[in-house]
């Protein structure tokens, strides 16, 4: 393990620390003592890194910089004035900027005030975008796994540490999904979800933030050299020798007495397969870079190693997800076998809670999960074939655990829009639609990415997208949500005609008048009213360029109910609406 994986480890554990020690003094309002508790222990945890990794920066003035720090956390113990606190909190992130100057190779008694906001910046920017770095870059993770014990440990906290909001978002859905669910997560957990929220968000702030500051000012920034000397130029040498000498490149002994061409030839002979040069030579290392060129067909996981997953983390995201599913499954399966009645005969349990409290929550589970997957597999390390048959077991298993999920939210739109539901209208039917896509997709990606074949599936899930609009487009679903409300309405459900004649579209109305005689007087004058003015707009539509089928048919079929037109109202030479309520 060499000294930056060492030090970006040691960056990790003291920004833990800071992180839930942040969570458990800072949350607590109005500040005081925890400001200087807080303080103490990061500038505590800041100086052991210095003096274990970057001795040189502990001079006199970086430790007045740390006592003054502390002088002004203290002073949230003296004094309760908000305006103090406000000047004393911007002491404290000027010295946190001021501590920067030593990284950026300025010596701090004679900065200017320029040097400081740079300083401000550079500081923020790495508290903020640092740790990408250090976690995909600083750290060499498949150095430090081949280390004994620590080997599984590490891949276990990093699969914990990328899994966490996963489980959050999935286990968020699922209480906002069913009460039953909720009420068991609540007497298992027994602590409210906001607070463990809270908490998490907390802790993974000051963590986050305090890594990305450590490592701007722990981690040294590699700088380029020779095997370690410096390259001075060589008065025998040419200025572009001299040039390609301090860029890194081996260049031959050449004797002063050939020729330039001969000198060409030498440096670079006609055929250079048949060069031999020492391996590893930084020449020969740069014709291997230069071979090595962007491919986007081959566009893979090798662009980023600090952030692929081994056989540890797809065990531990995928094995905590499928049995966060399970969970929820559990729950749902009663429900699924006994349909009705159980759902009726669960005591201070609702249709309408059941119905439509978990169907938009489980659509969003279905559609995240598909992304999950796709990134999950996209990040396995290839090198371990074991790795991917974890992965396609996993996978498989969650896919299965999600089907009956859907099921259940299927299940939930039937009761909603069913005998004993509230009707059908878009916000339940193109759900309904996309997740008929889904259960598609994850068939297709079971039958591609869990047999080896990822290449194909973005082309077959984009044409089945394709089947499933065109197939909505033959649906017509304007015209399905009012067949469907006029079904319920004839097994004694409430027809509402506002929505069903005013809401959508114009391919609703051959459907309506259709079964206008069937509707009692109330809701025949309501939709008479409406298809008016309907009927003015698509006189007013006079512009080719806006020429539709459905305008068309809408049109023609209105106009042969003129009469109903005309009681209700005209509309003037202009195409402007004259329409009255009076007699509505």
């Amino acid at each position: 393990m060499n000294e930056r994986t060492r030090s970006g480890l040691e960056i990790l554990q003291v920004a833990a620390i800071l992180g839930v020690l942040g969570d458990i003094l800072l949350r607590a309002t109005p500040w005081g003592l925890n400001v200087l508790l807080f303080n103490l222990a990061f500038a505590a945890g800041m100086l052991i890194l210095l003096r274990r990794r970057a001795p040189e920066y502990l001079t006199r003035q970086t430790l007045s910089l740390f006592g003054a720090l502390v002088f002004f956390a203290s002073m949230f113990v003296w004094r309760d004035s908000i305006e103090l606190r406000v000047a004393d909190t911007v002491a404290i992130v000027v010295i946190l900027s001021v501590l920067f100057l030593s990284k950026m190779k300025v010596a701090t008694q004679a900065a200017g005030v320029f040097h400081y906001v740079v300083a401000f910046l550079w500081s923020s920017f790495n508290a903020f975008f640092a740790p990408f770095a250090l976690i995909g870059a600083d750290i060499e993770w498949k150095a430090h796994s081949r280390s004994g014990w620590s080997k599984h440990l590490v891949s276990t906290i990093r699969g914990i540490i990328i899994v966490t909001p996963i489980l959050l978002i999935f286990g968020a859905l699922f209480v906002a999904a069913d009460a039953v669910y909720q009420g068991l997560v609540e007497r298992v957990i027994s602590i409210p979800p906001e607070t463990v929220f809270t908490h998490v968000l907390l802790i993974s702030l000051f963590s986050w933030m305090s890594a990305g500051y450590l490592r701007g000012v722990i981690i040294k920034v590699p700088e380029a050299a020779t095997d370690g000397a410096t390259v001075k130029a060589d008065p025998d040498l040419s200025p572009v020798e001299n040039m390609r000498a301090e860029e890194g490149e081996i260049l031959p002994n050449l004797p002063n007495h050939l020729s330039i061409l001969e000198h060409i030839n030498i440096s670079d002979p006609p055929n250079p397969e048949a060069e031999t040069r020492p391996v590893g030579s930084v020449r020969d290392s740069a014709v291997n870079d230069v071979k090595r060129h962007w491919d986007w067909a081959n566009f893979d996981n090798t662009i980023m190693p600090g952030f692929s997953l081994g056989t540890v983390e797809v065990g531990v995201i995928l094995g905590l997800v499928n049995l966060l599913f399970l969970s929820f499954v559990i729950v749902q399966v009663p429900y699924l076998f006994g349909g009705m009645d159980l759902v009726q005969n669960t005591p201070d349990f609702k249709l309408a809670e059941y119905a439509r409290r978990g169907f938009g929550e489980l659509v969003a589970v279905s559609a995240l999960t598909l992304p999950m997957l796709l990134a999950a597999h996209w990040l396995i390390r290839k090198e371990n074939p074991f790795t991917e048959k974890l992965f396609r077991v996993l996978a498989g298993i969650q896919i299965g655990l999600l089907f009956v999920i859907m099921a259940s939210a299927v299940q939930r739109l039937v009761l909603l829009t069913g005998n004993l539901g509230y009707g059908m209208t878009t916000i339940r039917l193109y759900p309904l639609i996309f997740m008929s896509w889904l259960a598609i997709v994850f068939v297709w990606f079971g039958a591609t990415v869990l047999r080896g074949a990822r290449k194909h599936f973005a082309w077959g899930a984009l044409w089945s997208a394709f089947f499933i609009l065109g197939a909505t487009h033959v649906l017509n679903p304007d015209e399905f949500i009012v067949k469907t409300n006029l079904s319920l309405m004839k097994q004694g459900r409430t027809f509402d005609v506002f929505y069903n004649s005013t809401e959508l579209s114009n391919d609703a109305i051959p459907a309506i008048l259709e079964a206008l005689p069937e509707l009692n007087e109330s809701d025949q004058s309501t939709i008479n009213f409406s298809l008016a003015n309907r009927y003015c707009e698509l006189l007013e539509a006079k512009d080719i360029r806006s020429w539709s089928f459905s305008k068309n048919r809408a049109r023609v079929v209105l106009g042969s109910y003129e009469a109903f037109v005309e009681k209700w109202g005209g509309c003037n030479d202009d195409g402007i609406r004259s329409m009255s309520r009076g007699n509505h």
